[in-house]
């Protein structure tokens, strides 16, 4: 028997296509991870097609970044504040749960922010504020506000020299040359980038969307 990719996606239109790192998992595995006492917890991600767009400037930093709406519940941010470490799957959870810590941030300098989050934000907002902090001012929000459920626009830009705040590891494929994608690699595991995409060349790993997967950790 085939063990099917799970059908977890396309329970809410937005997207113009699918957090594919997530195609990994059939049905089969999440029953696994479940019974071995990992919680998961899904999060709705309207990708958007800026995603796919490559850097064409010389300088990297001047990439204008796209924006994708997140939802998240009550319940996710819970979740992450429970949970001991955090594995993102697929680079766009990871900014949604990078997101979320600047949030915090943002209320706690303004209880009426809006939840929306610009590229430079991580690089000009105060990081004295740790995790557990930021995201109960979140779900302080939540409370004061009287709902379950929050929506947002983010267009973080992590690069390198970026501080990761929320997630330990990350669970994705492997992308092409001259993207966003690979400038969050580098920050997320350091130096050590080049090994692993030099490992994945040299064993004719598949690139992009429905090709090969690497669980990668923060340096």
């Amino acid at each position: 028997m085939i063990d099917q990719p799970t059908k977890l996606y396309s329970h809410h239109d937005g997207a113009v296509a699918a957090p594919t790192a997530g195609l990994h998992f059939t049905d089969r595995i999440l029953k696994e991870l479940t019974s071995q006492g990992h919680l998961i917890q899904f999060l709705t991600l309207h990708v958007s097609a800026g995603t796919f767009q490559p850097i064409k400037v010389e300088n990297a930093l001047n990439h204008i970044m796209h924006n994708e709406q997140i939802v998240v519940t009550k319940k996710n941010l819970e979740a992450v504040l429970s949970a001991k470490s955090i594995v993102a799957v697929g680079t766009t959870s990871m900014r949604t749960l990078e997101s979320l810590y600047w949030y915090g941030v943002k209320l706690m300098a303004d209880s009426d922010a809006d939840f929306y989050i610009e590229q430079s934000d991580p690089y000009k907002l105060s990081l004295d504020v740790d995790l557990k902090s930021a995201l109960n001012k979140v779900l302080d929000h939540l409370t004061r506000k009287g709902i379950e459920v929050l929506t947002g626009q983010t267009s973080i830009y992590i690069v390198p020299g970026y501080s990761f705040k929320v997630v330990d590891a990350l669970l994705t494929n492997f992308h092409q040359p001259g993207s966003t994608l690979i400038l969050l690699i580098a920050a997320f595991v350091g130096a050590d980038w080049k090994t692993i995409y030099g490992e994945a060349l040299k064993n004719n790993y598949r690139f992009l969307s429905y090709g090969d997967s690497s669980l990668l950790f923060k340096r």
